[in-house]
């Protein structure tokens, strides 16, 4: 069987080389599903839960400690160093074909709306990483706030999907089914697009990097105040776990503390014996980003249009196996995903506690 890059028409080669695409990486990739050599997810070496003390919670307020980290934070926010970075990719599917940024969080805010106003009152920059899928509905809808916040939009790369035979698939129509690989290709995307330079040239050093359904993630002063006294180039936000939470989480591979995905852990680890996870909200120092990085492709197997389909897909939290990383312990409600409409009802409480019940037009 040929390359699936010989499949493609000029067109679609040039709209996927217009995004970014990575034909060498994607070639690589489609070889060994046609050859059925993809490699398993599951990671090599000793996995085990993190040591005592290498994760721990935010100095408390009202102690020494606390108050001049987030006199710190605060100043750096005032002097405009840091920015947040939603990511806001996805093929929007879960919200009835909505783009969920647009999707009101709140009765007439959306959750980009939402992010704004909070951004706004920080003066800080807003960095929205968009998909091909989302990024036209986007635009459109910050356009139509009424702000004067510093917004850049950028737009992650795409990849077509795969029969698992190894061949291009292509829908009812005989159009490529082209989907974004993963929030792991943050950074290229960062680079690619210009937005990581426009940043640094407005003076931002440090980013808060988070998806765009978690409104619990904010740029908290005392936790920018810790990430900047410590040196690190990157720091991880996980949560304690409740019962039943799966996922991603902090864990010791060959001795270094790293983010592991769910379904990377060796089958026979017990989860369950590190009470913390991922909740994907990272902050990254900006100097540290102007670089590649070997992130790993994991094989995800899903269905479009009814039929099974293979994509490879990378995730930001990998970029902890390269960086000198950072780990805080915080609590839950800096944590609000809203992966499906059925979930606003969960956190809407919480959510009306943060940003108050009164419309707000920005």
């Amino acid at each position: 069987m040929s390359s699936p890059l010989q499949e493609l028409t000029d067109d679609e080669r040039a709209m996927l080389d217009d995004l970014g695409f990575d034909a060498e990486a994607f070639d690589r990739l489609a070889a060994t599903v046609r050859a059925g050599t993809v490699p398993p997810n599951t990671v090599d070496g000793a996995v085990e839960p993190p040591r005592k003390g290498s994760i721990v919670p935010p100095a408390p307020t009202g102690t020494m400690q606390g108050d001049a980290l987030k006199d710190a934070g605060r100043q750096l926010l005032d002097a405009g160093k840091a920015a947040v970075v939603v990511l806001n990719g996805g093929m929007a599917t879960r919200f009835g074909g909505r783009v969920k940024g647009v999707v009101d969080a709140l009765p007439g805010r959306s959750f980009l709306q939402l992010q704004a106003s909070r951004l706004t009152a920080a003066r800080a920059p807003l960095l929205v990483m968009n998909s091909r899928a989302t990024d036209e509905a986007t635009r459109a809808h910050l356009a139509g706030l009424d702000h004067d916040l510093d917004v850049l939009c950028f737009k992650q790369s795409g990849v077509p999907r795969l029969n698992p035979d190894g061949s291009l698939f292509r829908d009812e129509d005989g159009a490529i089914s082209v989907y974004g690989p993963g929030h792991g290709d943050l950074v290229p995307s960062l680079r690619r697009s210009g937005a990581l330079a426009a940043a640094r040239e407005r003076g931002v050093e440090y980013l808060l990097i988070a998806n765009v359904d978690n409104l619990g993630a904010s740029l908290d002063p005392a936790l920018l105040g810790r990430f900047a006294a410590s040196g690190a180039d990157m720091m991880v936000e996980v949560a304690p776990k409740n019962p039943g939470d799966k996922g991603g989480a902090p864990a010791r591979v060959n001795g270094q503390l790293k983010i592991l995905e769910g379904f990377a852990f060796p089958a026979d680890f017990d989860q369950d014996s590190i009470p913390v996870f991922n909740t994907n909200t990272l902050w990254l120092r900006t100097d540290a980003l102007d670089q590649e990085f070997p992130l790993r492709w994991y094989v995800v197997h899903k269905q479009a249009g009814g039929r099974p389909v293979v994509q490879f897909e990378r995730l930001v939290g990998q970029l902890s196996w390269f960086l000198n990383t950072e780990w805080v312990n915080v609590p839950r409600s800096r944590f609000l995903p809203v992966k499906t409409p059925a979930d606003l009802e969960s956190v809407a409480p919480e959510l009306k506690r943060m940003f108050g019940t009164s419309l707000t037009v920005l």
